[in-house]
């Protein structure tokens, strides 16, 4: 087979989820299929953190923007390269082609009522841009994956899409995601206190970041000593701007800003923290869940679209919009000593159950059903 993917943003300095997951998936597909030829169109960036090998061959394709880049350039790479299959990773695809097309649809969240939103102008860009694309892309693709059995129903129900044609493929999380023994190393570069919470936010509405620093609010007024909160990939000028909007700013000085943190950075960022929060009204799957649990950090999550998949019996599980409820299960775990402990231990133990080996051979299998060759 000749196998084309689009990876379009890999090599980007600041890279997010669905960046690595084709990252992680593309690593896999390089140790483990030696036989089929791959060609993994990329653009430019700082990070060039894929390297070229006998049957992988890397495609720059420049562009000054991600939809001519996707409908001009990449179908244009594709048509000189005559792949067997193509790949499209990061939920759009190319609206023309004859190849068969693959597409990985992580989720269907612009397709929904929208939260009200604080989102930049660059993500309602892109929510518009989906919302035009992903309609009729699915029309054309040979085989649709998806991340969740959660999301699967989702876009099934929501598209009326025949179930023979998607297929749920869980994410796994990074071999370097493990308990770090002296985290202060580099926990130090972004806070000085060696006890805290974390919280992995973005403006991105789903993210439910005024909730869930209001429930650190509650925490705070109900605990003698609060532990800091390490907030990522925030500014503090949006920060304020929500302590603000819900009434808080005396929990400003207990806050702590990290700005973007490199994947590298991230196992003793979570290995140092006491409490991971990941509260969002609503995820395709949740990375970070597993990331935390595979560095010994207990989990407080949502009891909302596929986080109780992902995390099973290895979390505590809040109502999102619930803001005492989810104070009440942070002094829960930093209260109880039994119950921290049991989720340290069910998170370990849970992690056993994804990885990015799995995800690839998951994927693999979908390019030999689809081939015709």
């Amino acid at each position: 087979m000749k196998i084309a993917i689009e990876a379009q943003r890999i090599f980007r300095k600041n890279k997010h989820g669905m960046d690595f997951v084709a990252l992680e998936i593309i690593r896999r597909l390089q140790r483990m299929d030696t036989v089929n030829q791959y060609y993994i169109l990329v653009a430019p960036g700082e990070d060039v953190c894929l390297q070229p090998s006998a049957n992988v061959s890397i495609i720059t394709l420049r562009c000054p923007t991600y939809p001519l880049w996707e409908q001009v350039a990449l179908p244009l790479a594709v048509r000189r390269l005559k792949p067997d299959i193509l790949h499209c990773t990061s939920n759009t695809a190319p609206l023309w082609g004859k190849v068969p097309l693959v597409l990985t649809l992580h989720d269907i969240i612009y397709l929904e009522p929208r939260q009200q939103s604080s989102a930049s102008l660059y993500q309602n860009m892109g929510w518009y841009y989906r919302r035009w694309v992903v309609p009729p892309v699915l029309k054309r693709c040979a085989t649709i994956i998806t991340v969740s059995r959660f999301e699967c129903r989702r876009i099934r129900e929501t598209l009326q899409l025949d179930a023979s044609r998607l297929i749920a493929i869980h994410n796994g999380f990074g071999e370097h995601f493990k308990p770090i023994e002296a985290p202060y190393a580099v926990t130090s570069r972004y806070l000085k206190e060696t006890a805290y919470l974390l919280f992995l936010g973005n403006t991105d509405p789903k993210k439910n970041t005024p909730r869930t620093l209001k429930a650190y609010g509650l925490y705070v007024q109900q605990t003698k000593d609060p532990l800091p909160l390490l907030v990522a990939d925030l500014a503090p000028e949006y920060i304020d701007q929500v302590l603000s909007d819900i009434d808080m700013p005396f929990i400003r000085p207990l806050l702590r800003f990290s700005g973007y943190i490199p994947n590298s950075d991230l196992p003793a960022l979570y290995s140092g923290a006491s409490v991971f929060l990941y509260t969002s009204l609503r995820e395709s799957f949740g990375i970070p869940l597993l990331e935390s649990m595979a560095c010994g950090t207990p989990v407080i999550t949502s009891n909302t679209s596929s986080m109780p998949e992902v995390a099973g019996d290895a979390a505590l599980f809040a109502n999102p919009t619930d803001e005492k409820e989810i104070a009440s299960l942070l002094v829960k775990l930093l209260t109880d000593s039994t119950c921290y402990q049991t989720m340290v231990a069910k998170g370990l133990e849970r992690v056993k159950a994804f990885s990015w080996e799995a995800t690839a051979k998951a994927t693999f299998d979908v390019y030999k059903s689809v081939y015709k060759g």
